[in-house]
């Protein structure tokens, strides 16, 4: 456990009236943290909450900096969402349109009926990768993008609404490509981040590396991949083809701590970023679409964004999911605080990344140690947001 010293920064940033949040975060921490944790707020256009403690790697007890970086996991599918939205309302996506409009081999095996929204709302029926991989395909997106243009839809009746835990990403980073012919990666860095002046990434460069926090297996994982490998060894054709093709996290090699997988652009989980930054994104759109003269979106495009497209609960972890282009939506699990209309995308093993539109409020918490079965509720960040609420809902 690690004391209060190592979890209080001296520098951290918290504006009058938010001092509640930021005890709840260090009770919360020293509570239940082993590693390292960054939470960070935008409310009303200025950041009001930047708070960060504990350790960059358990090993070396190297602490958390300001500047420390984290590899976000499934937030970065909402990096993703942003991109998609902006070529949406540049007109060179639309919703309704076939896939294979803008990607002719798509049409292959008879999914020319599949549209972006299918996509996007995690409905294309193309949840896993039926080619065997190995763990480095995960480094070649245009590889991956070909694979899956030229397999079938699932016909397992469950596939109908199932989490696209890698292929969202690959399948909306080949239709960036397509429509934009910039990667994913690049197309992120010079609309998105660059403008914003964000300090996230799809694909890190190497000048960045030092500051990204080594990630840990923590309480409960080893339950959580049990389970999945029990679901394989029951014959879940459907479960071993989205989590176990490749093994994402085996129990002897967490990958993602590679510099390899840092690089390459993996835009379902593969995102880097700090706290402060996807707070300060989320808090762009929790406006409309701008923050601080910059203007990213048009409200009537982030209200898209936000509009449901698919909801009910996956069949293969049972747990309540809604979406809009992209972007998760507020379920019974309250998985981004008490708003009903909060809308963001967390990250396996922990990490939460979203806005409150009526708060007109972003917010991130990101952690290098990933804890399992995110079903249950993460005990780490709950409180802290139901501190958040009671301040901003006043």
């Amino acid at each position: 456990m690690l004391s209060r010293a190592e979890t209080a920064g001296r520098d951290w940033r918290v504006a009058p009236g938010f001092e509640a949040v930021a005890s709840a975060f260090a009770e919360s921490f020293a509570e239940y943290e082993d590693g390292g944790a960054a939470f960070a707020v935008v409310h009303e256009g200025r950041p009001v909450l930047d708070l960060w403690g504990g350790v960059v790697d358990v090993a070396t007890r190297r602490p958390w900096r300001a500047d420390t970086a984290q590899v976000i996991f499934s937030g970065t599918k909402g990096l993703v969402a942003v991109c998609m939205l902006i070529l949406i309302e540049r007109g060179k996506l639309a919703l309704d349109e076939p896939v294979a409009g803008c990607w002719p081999e798509f049409a292959a095996e008879g999914k020319d009926g599949v549209l972006v929204r299918d996509i996007v709302a995690h409905t294309a029926r193309l949840p896993g990768v039926r080619t065997p991989l190995a763990p480095t395909d995960l480094l070649e997106p245009a590889r991956l993008a070909r694979l899956l243009a030229a397999q079938p839809q699932e016909r397992d009746p469950r596939s109908a609404f199932v989490y696209h835990g890698l292929t969202y990403g690959w399948l909306c980073g080949e239709l960036v490509r397509r429509v934009d012919g910039r990667s994913i990666g690049r197309f992120f860095a010079e609309d998105v981040a660059a403008p914003l002046e964000l300090e996230a990434w799809i694909g890190l460069p190497a000048e960045y590396e030092d500051r990204v926090a080594t990630l840990r297996y923590g309480p409960g994982w080893g339950e959580h991949d049990a389970e999945i490998v029990a679901a394989v060894q029951l014959e879940e054709e459907l479960a071993a083809a989205i989590m176990l093709n490749p093994p994402i996290f085996p129990p002897d090699d967490l990958r993602w701590n590679a510099r390899a997988f840092h690089q390459a652009e993996i835009p379902g989980a593969g995102g880097i970023a700090t706290a402060r930054s996807m707070a300060r994104l989320y808090g762009c759109l929790a406006r409309g679409g701008e923050l601080d003269g910059v203007r990213l979106l048009a409200p009537e495009t982030v209200a898209l964004g936000r509009t449901e497209l698919s909801r009910g609960v996956d069949p293969l972890v049972g747990n309540p999911l809604a979406f809009g282009v992209g972007f998760q939506l507020q379920t019974e699990r309250r998985r981004y605080g008490p708003p009903p209309d909060a809308f963001g995308h967390d990250g396996v093993g922990g990490s939460v990344h979203g806005a409150w539109p009526s708060q007109r409020l972003g917010f991130s918490y990101a952690m290098n140690e990933l804890r399992g079965k995110p079903e249950l509720g993460d005990p780490r960040i709950d409180p802290v947001l139901d501190a958040l609420h009671d301040v901003v809902a006043r």
